[in-house]
């Protein structure tokens, strides 16, 4: 349960343990995005979105970078959203949570900075899934119409540019926000 901080430190524990004490990279990834208009949105409903999207994140962050501050550095990756900058209707919860992960990414960066950890972010756009054409069929034709690719993002998109951020290609990449949505923010709004 990564809305709970002494889980969060025990999975990086436990990962410690089980790597032989190495640790140099960490992605946080959890999230929920349920769909809730705003005004009948409850707190408790907010909480939930924010806490695993965010508070998780934050968590897991102060966790690893406390090993990775003694150990050379490291890298973390939050995944974020393309909602952090372009919320949809009923998911105000996820696109602020999404936000704060992007500002997170970018203040951490200034902090761990010194100590050789590099903290970015990975904003995907539609990633397809089993049965989401089925569940959604209106949302992906819109998203294949808007895409410049002309596709569904893939999981292997999202990480392959966690692997990039991870490696010493991005050694001097810090505090960045990288889109990986098929060109679709690069459509014009009007």
């Amino acid at each position: 349960d990564l809305t709970d901080e002494d889980a969060c430190h025990r999975l990086v524990h436990d990962t410690l343990e089980w790597s032989g004490g190495r640790l140099t990279a960490l992605v946080n990834n959890a999230a929920a995005q349920p769909v809730q208009p705003l005004p009948q949105m409850t707190a408790a409903e907010w909480r939930a979105v924010v806490d695993t999207d965010l508070t998780s994140v934050f968590a897991c962050t102060q966790a690893a970078a406390a090993h990775m501050r003694g150990h050379g550095g490291g890298t973390v990756t939050h995944i974020a959203s393309i909602e952090a900058g372009h919320p949809a209707p009923g998911h105000a919860h996820y696109g602020a949570a999404k936000a704060a992960v992007v500002t997170h990414a970018r203040a951490a960066a200034l902090e761990y900075g010194p100590d050789g950890i590099r903290v970015n972010t990975v904003s995907p756009g539609l990633i397809d899934r089993p049965g989401l054409s089925t569940a959604w069929p209106d949302g992906v034709r819109r998203w294949l119409a808007a895409a410049p690719t002309g596709r569904l993002g893939r999981p292997e998109d999202v990480a392959d540019a966690c692997v990039f951020l991870a490696s010493p290609l991005a050694s001097w990449i810090t505090g960045h926000d990288l889109v990986v949505d098929g060109g679709v923010s690069a459509r014009p709004t009007w």
